[in-house]
């Protein structure tokens, strides 16, 4: 058969591999007609950051052989090449072996050839670093995709690829899926590997994934990158039967609690809102029961300064590990990964210890919320997806944040509201994600809603511990009563 990019785009991954397997078209093929996708539209995307060199053989083998795919530039190394990190201090220095991860997506068949785009170390929740430029939306180019995992998002979305590697130490995975009308699930703790260079980051919070069209992609993607690694922290308990076959079943009648409003966002936008009301309405119509909460089953205003506390204390290391490794000046950092940084050296070990242990408390109180509620049902957002550029800083906090940088004094602004100012400017349109990253458990968002201007807004499940099945099984049956993955943005 014939294949151009109007054929190509009505496949996910899984059907692409199924024309490879019989025969009908070569990776080759495919690897063409996605390239050409992305010369056609990643100049205006700038979803794609680097190339990786690809060239495949007749003879893959494995349960997507022959299909296009990308990697983030983060915590997905591929030998021979840099991984950025989406920092101008490490977008030269070459690792020497694959990301576990890579390595599982590579034996599975995938042709990876590129590196998508991300904030600088995934540190926000959009995608415009510095050293790549903003990655931006194909559903409306002024705006951004999310973040970290923006890149490979808006890649999916414009049809370069079906599905792209994403990871998620805070939403990363869930934002811009949400913000690019895509499926993206967060695992629960350990189920996939970060290995070989580390064993996990942020204590277990961050994960590996992708991004996706369809939920099929996203339970068969997960077949092949779930498990345990000889150098990793656990043994992993994998469910008795694979998570594709999850598609298709019945998940049963649910009881799922809705909670909209947050701590740090009482007030979320009506399209948010919205995505909620739209999501109540096919669940309760397929027989579950939706009940809305009072109040969160979790103190998400602790959650959230408990969050930012060790996000900015993890910063702080990345970039004097990335110092150690280059010896690359202040300079090549982001104004404000400094100030993060900064912030998170003027931590006290017995504060960071402190924002951890808490964590236990944080998933006790979601632990006894699951023994009422099968799952937990939230916006992905609460907002629609920014305007590209939002999120600058003016040039008069610029100017106070170098005066600061320059005078090494980021440890009194501990002692003033401006935590509190970044919790409500980089955290008020998402507020929902980290609680999955902080506790550990699975979270899955789902493109149920497009705004009135014709925007992707996502709603957001929460599971409890093992939950990755169930979490397969309902949006499975969501898709079949709402399907999404026939809607694609059109670029002018």
């Amino acid at each position: 058969m014939r294949v151009d990019f109007d054929e190509y785009r009505k496949y996910d991954a899984t059907g692409l591999a199924r024309l490879v397997a019989d025969r009908q078209v070569s990776a080759a093929e495919l690897l063409a007609v996605a390239r050409e996708r992305a010369a056609e539209v990643n100049p205006r995307l700038n979803a794609i950051v680097r190339d990786v060199p690809a060239d495949p053989s007749d003879d893959l083998t494995g349960p997507f052989a022959g299909v296009p795919f990308l990697i983030k530039d983060l915590g997905q190394d591929y030998a021979g090449l840099p991984t950025s990190n989406g920092s101008r201090s490490l977008q030269n220095k070459k690792v020497t072996e694959h990301s576990t991860v890579v390595r599982r997506w590579i034996d599975a068949g995938l042709v990876i050839f590129g590196k998508t785009n991300l904030p600088e170390f995934g540190a926000k929740a959009i995608s415009e670093p510095a050293v790549w430029g903003p990655a931006r939306n194909p559903w409306d180019l002024d705006r951004t995709p999310g973040g970290s995992s923006g890149g490979s998002a808006a890649a999916v979305a414009a049809g370069i690829v079906p599905c792209a590697g994403a990871n998620d130490g805070g939403g990363s995975t869930r934002i811009p899926a949400a913000c690019c009308g895509l499926v993206g699930l967060k695992p629960g703790r350990g189920l996939t590997p970060f290995g070989p260079e580390t064993a996990e980051m942020m204590h277990g919070a961050a994960v590996q994934g992708v991004v996706s069209r369809t939920v099929r992609d996203t339970a068969a993607m997960l077949d092949v990158i779930c498990g345990g690694e000889l150098a990793g922290p656990y043994s992993v308990a994998l469910p008795e039967s694979s998570f594709a076959s999850c598609v298709g079943q019945e998940p049963g009648k649910l009881r799922i609690g809705v909670r909209v409003p947050s701590a740090i966002n009482p007030a979320p936008h009506p399209e948010a809102v919205a995505a909620v009301a739209s999501a109540v309405r096919v669940l309760t119509d397929l027989g579950h029961h939706v009940e809305e909460l009072p109040e969160a089953p979790f103190d998400d205003a602790v959650l959230a300064k408990d969050f930012l506390l060790t996000w900015f204390v993890n910063l702080a290391w990345k970039v004097a590990d990335a110092q150690r490794q280059t010896g690359a000046p202040d300079a090549a950092f982001e104004r404000d990964t400094l100030l993060m940084a900064a912030l998170g050296r003027a931590t006290s070990s017995v504060d960071y210890v402190d924002a951890v242990q808490r964590r236990h408390a944080h998933t006790r109180r979601l632990s006894t919320f699951f023994e009422s509620y099968d799952l937990l049902l939230t916006p992905t957002l609460a907002t629609p997806p920014p305007k590209v550029g939002q999120f600058d800083l003016p040039v008069s906090l610029r100017r106070a944040t170098d005066a600061v940088l320059k005078t090494g004094t980021a440890r009194f602004l501990r002692h003033t509201g401006l935590v509190d100012d970044m919790i409500r400017d980089n955290l008020g349109w998402v507020p929902y994600t980290q609680l999955a990253n902080i506790t550990g458990r699975p979270a899955l968002s789902l493109p149920l809603h497009w705004t009135a201007d014709g925007l992707p807004l996502g709603v957001q499940f929460v599971a409890p511990l093992a939950g990755e099945s169930l979490l397969i099984k309902l949006a499975a049956q969501l898709e079949q009563a709402a399907p999404w993955a026939e809607r694609f943005p059109v670029m002018s």
